[in-house]
C-alpha cells in the first residue's frame, strides 16, 4: 500500500472514539498491551503485519501518544544503531543511512488517550515527506541533528571515562539506550569493527524527540 492511499484512508476515521471503532475484545486488549493501538490501525488501513523495514511501499507509518490537543506525550522509536554505528563513526552520507530512509516519507498517526480506551481516537494526522519543498527547514533541521549526533558519538568514545556512546541529543532527533535482557539475562552491546571494542553495553536507537512532534502538527 502506498502511504498516501493510507493517508486518505486514515482521514475516514479521524476524531471518531475508538468505542464506536473497534470491537470490546480489541478495547480490553489494548488496556493491556501497550503496542496493541498501532497495530489496530494497522489493521484499519488494511496493511498486513511484516518484517519488512517499511510499513507502506514508499513510506513508514508512525504513531504516538497524545492529549487531546495533540500535544505529545511519549518520543517516537525510529530504528537502532547496532549494525551502523561505525557508519556513524564515519559520518556516512545522511541521505545513505537507514535512518534516512525510515523518516523521509512518514505518516504520522497522533493518538488521544485521555479517560477510557473507549474515548480514545485517532487525531488528524501528517504526511511528512523530506523530498516536498515546503518540508526543507524540517529536512535541514534533521540532516543537522544526524552530523551533530555522530560528532558527539565520536567525542563520547574517545573521552568518556567507560568508552561508550551515551545519549546524544539534536533538536529533533537522539540516540539512547533501547535495550531489554535476553533469555539469559544480558543486554546487547554494540560491537565497533572501526575501534575494534565494544563501545557500548547496551543497544541504542534513534527516538525523535517531543520538539520533532509539536513542530510537524502545524501541518496538519
Amino acid at each position: 500500500m502506498k502511504l498516501e492511499e493510507a493517508h486518505q484512508k486514515l482521514k475516514q476515521i479521524e476524531n471518531i472514539p475508538f468505542g464506536l471503532l473497534f470491537t470490546a475484545k480489541e478495547l480490553e486488549y489494548m488496556k493491556t498491551n501497550k503496542g496493541r493501538t498501532g497495530q489496530l490501525l494497522e489493521f484499519a488501513l488494511g496493511l498486513h503485519l511484516s518484517n519488512t523495514n517499511l510499513d507502506f511501499s514508499d513510506g513508514e507509518l508512525k504513531t504516538n501518544k497524545c492529549d487531546k490537543l495533540g500535544n505529545p506525550k511519549e518520543t517516537i522509536f525510529i530504528t537502532q544503531i547496532c549494525t551502523c554505528i561505525d557508519d556513524l563513526f564515519l559520518k556516512k552520507h545522511f541521505q545513505e543511512m537507514n535512518l534516512y530512509e525510515k523518516i523521509h516519507n512518514i505518516l504520522y498517526v497522533p493518538v488521544m488517550k485521555e479517560g477510557r480506551p473507549e474515548s480514545w481516537m485517532f487525531l488528524p494526522s501528517v504526511h511528512i515527506d523530506l523530498e516536498d519543498p515546503k518540508f526543507i527547514g524540517i529536512r535541514k533541521q534533521l540532516e543537522d541533528d544526524y552530523y551533530n549526533i555522530c560528532d558527539q558519538l565520536e567525542e563520547k568514545v574517545l573521552t568518556s571515562l567507560d568508552g561508550f556512546i551515551g545519549t546524544s541529543n539534536g533538536k529533533y532527533i537522539q540516540i539512547r539506550c533501547k535495550d531489554f535482557k535476553n533469555e539469559d539475562g544480558n543486554y546487547s552491546p554494540i560491537y565497533s569493527e572501526l575501534y575494534g571494542r565494544y563501545v557500548s553495553n547496551k543497544n541504542h536507537a534513534f527516538y525523535f524527540k517531543k520538539q520533532f512532534i509539536k513542530d510537524i502538527r502545524f501541518y496538519a
